[in-house]
C-alpha cells in the first residue's frame, strides 16, 4: 500500500503473512524484513522490519521525491536480510504541487462493510433494521464475490490519481455478536478486508489517503467516553498501525492534515473522533468534534490557501440532512451544531465560502448533493457497497435534521445503491479550471454529474 503521498514524499507499507488465504477470518502474520526500492529519477532503497509489535507491517517513508513524477517501488521480502526474494510491486505518482496546472482526478469512498457484503450469518438482522424499518439489503451474490467489492474494480478501471477513504473502512461492531474488542480481533477486521484480491490490485497502482470514523475507531456513533473496549487509546493505536498516516510508531502523528494537490486544488482531511467532546454533552461553545487546536488550524490553513478549489473532505456530514435521532455529527440537533454554525460564520466572514470551497462527506449510506440555506454545498459519496446502502433523509422529512425543508438537493440517490464519488479538476487555461463531481454506482455506472466553474 502507498499512502499519504505529497509532492515530495510517500509512505509505503507491506504486511508479511504466513499465507495469502484467510483462515477462520484471519491472516496470521510472519516476522521478517522488507527491502523497499523506489525507482524514478533516481534510485533509493530503505529497509524495515516486520514485527509482531506492529502486526508484522513494515512501513517506510521516502523523501526528496520530485513533484508530479511517476515512481515504481519494488520489494524484496524474507525472514532476514540474507534470505530475500521478490515481493509485491507498486506504482504511484507524486502530487503535481502548487506550481502545476496538471489535471487531477480522485475518488472518495465510505462504508466498506465486509460482513454485510459477504453475508456473515452472525449478523443479528433484527438489530440492523434500516431507518424505515425495512430489512437489510441482501449480501452480494455475484460469481466474482471472492474477489471483493465490485466498486474497487470500477475505480481501478477509471485510473484515478488517488483514493480517499473517509472512514468506516472496517466495522468492529458488525457482526454485533461477537463484536471486535481485543487487539487481535480489531486487527483481524483489517486482515480480511485488505486480503481481498481487488484491494491488492487497486493498492498496487493507486495511492491512498485515510480517515477513520466511528465503526473503525470504537463502535457506532462513539466518542471517547465509556469504560468499554476498544478504548480510545486502542482505537487510535490500531488506526496508526494499520493505515499509512505517518511513520510507524510515530507518537506525535497528527491525524488531521491538508495537501496542496495542484495549482487549482487543495484538500483537507480533518480528524473527527480523537478530539471530540462527549456526544451527550449539551451543545454550546465548549462542545467540539475537532478540538481547539485542530479548529484553529482548519481556519488558518483555509484562510491562507490560494487554491481555486478548496475541498473539505469530512468523515461525517456538515449539511445533510441526516436522521433526527442522531447526536454525533455537525448536522444533528443536540449534537455539534454550535461548532458547525461558528465554522459556517467563519467561512462567510472570511470570504472562503466564495473562493471555491465545498464539503465532501462520508458516513451517510446514500449519495446526495445538498445546498445549505447559507449557500454552502456538500457532496456525499454514499456507501461503497450495495449491501451497506440505504435511502436517506430528504429535506422536509419530519424525521430529518431539516424538517422545514431549508436545504435544497440538486441530487438525491434513488433507488438506493452502493458506489463512489469521482472528483476531477480540469484546467481550462493558464488561470482557469473547472471542478467536476460524478456519482457512480458500485459497478461504475454514472448516476449523476455536476460541474462548478
Amino acid at each position: 500500500m502507498v499512502g499519504e503521498v505529497t509532492a515530495n514524499t510517500a509512505l509505503l507499507q507491506v504486511r508479511l503473512t504466513k499465507s495469502d488465504q484467510l483462515s477462520d477470518h484471519d491472516l496470521p502474520g510472519q516476522g521478517g524484513i522488507v527491502e523497499f526500492t523506489i525507482i524514478g529519477e533516481k534510485k533509493q532503497t530503505l529497509v524495515a522490519k516486520a514485527e509482531a509489535e506492529h502486526d508484522f507491517i513494515a512501513r517506510v517513508q521516502f523523501d526528496q521525491l520530485k513533484a508530479g513524477t511517476p515512481y515504481q517501488c519494488k520489494t524484496r521480502i524474507g525472514i532476514d536480510k540474507d534470505h530475500l526474494s521478490d515481493g509485491p510491486t507498486a506504482t504511484f505518482k507524486t502530487l503535481p504541487g502548487a506550481e502545476s496546472d496538471q489535471a487531477v482526478r480522485f475518488v472518495v469512498v465510505t462504508g466498506m462493510n465486509y460482513a454485510k457484503f459477504h453475508g456473515d450469518h452472525r449478523i443479528d438482522k433484527a438489530e440492523h433494521l434500516l431507518e424505515n424499518n425495512t430489512k437489510l439489503p441482501d449480501a452480494y451474490t455475484g460469481a466474482d464475490k471472492d474477489l471483493g467489492y465490485p466498486a474497487l474494480a470500477a475505480i481501478l478501471k477509471a485510473k484515478p490519481d488517488f483514493f480517499v477513504a473517509t472512514g468506516d473502512n472496517v466495522y468492529y461492531d458488525t457482526p454485533n455478536n461477537p463484536q471486535a474488542r481485543e487487539i487481535s480481533e480489531l486487527r483481524q477486521k483489517w486482515h480480511e478486508q485488505f486480503v481481498q484480491p481487488r484491494y491488492k490490485e487497486l493498492f498496487a497502482t493507486v495511492p491512498t489517503y485515510w480517515m477513520v470514523d466511528d465503526h473503525d475507531y470504537r463502535t457506532d456513533d462513539c466518542d471517547n467516553s465509556g469504560d468499554y473496549e476498544p478504548s480510545p487509546a486502542l482505537g487510535k493505536r490500531i488506526m496508526l498501525e494499520q493505515l499509512p498516516y505517518a511513520k510507524m510508531n510515530d507518537a506525535d502523528a497528527i491525524t488531521y492534515r491538508t495537501h496542496r494537490v495542484s495549482r487549482d486544488l487543495q484538500i483537507w482531511l480533518p480528524e473527527g473522533r480523537i478530539h471530540r467532546s462527549p456526544n451527550a454533552m449539551p451543545d454550546g461553545p465548549d462542545k467540539t468534534i475537532w478540538g481547539a487546536r485542530q479548529k484553529a488550524w482548519i481556519k488558518k490553513t483555509l484562510s491562507e490557501s490560494d487554491a481555486k478549489y478548496k475541498l473539505f473532505i469530512s468523515p461525517t456530514p456538515m449539511i445533510g440532512p441526516d436522521d433526527l435521532r442522531k447526536k454525533d455529527n455537525h448536522t444533528n440537533h443536540g449534537g455539534f451544531r454550535n461548532e458547525r454554525d461558528d465554522f459556517f460564520a467563519f467561512l462567510k466572514d472570511s470570504g472562503v465560502d466564495q473562493k471555491g470551497f465545498f464539503f465532501i462527506c462520508g458516513d451517510r449510506h446514500w449519495q446526495y448533493h445538498s445546498v445549505d440555506s447559507s449557500g454552502l454545498e456538500e457532496f456525499s459519496c454514499g456507501a461503497l457497497i450495495d449491501a451497506n446502502s440505504r435511502l436517506g433523509r430528504k429535506p422536509g422529512d419530519p424525521k430529518s435534521t431539516d424538517p422545514d425543508g431549508l436545504i435544497k438537493q440538486p441530487y438525491y440517490q434513488t433507488p438506493r445503491s452502493g458506489g463512489f464519488l469521482m472528483v476531477e479538476v480540469q484546467p481550462e487555461g493558464k488561470a482557469d479550471a473547472k471542478l467536476k463531481v460524478t456519482w457512480h454506482d458500485e459497478h461504475g455506472e454514472v448516476l449523476h454529474t455536476t460541474e462548478k466553474n
